[in-house]
């Protein structure tokens, strides 16, 4: 669950990806969105986890701040 720190593959990758014309491919485009996906869950759970077992969060070995930090993330209407 600390791989949401991490510059993600699709966001590193993504120069390479580009066509011959510029433009993103459609699986780069699809990856892309399954990452931002799959971050956006996590940050969801780490949210609930957050309320309801907050002593879990030292034991993925988080801070409180950070994991403040990485809620404020989520858009405005799951916070």
């Amino acid at each position: 669950m600390n791989d949401s720190f991490t510059p993600s593959m699709c966001l590193a990758a993504a120069p390479a990806m580009h066509s011959r014309r510029g433009r993103f491919s459609l699986a780069a485009l699809r990856s892309l969105i399954a990452e931002r996906r799959k971050q956006a869950y996590f940050r969801f759970e780490l949210k609930r986890m957050a309320t309801d077992n907050p002593h879990l969060i030292d034991d993925i070995g988080l801070t409180r701040k950070e994991v403040e930090a990485e809620i404020a993330k989520l858009p405005f209407w799951q916070r």
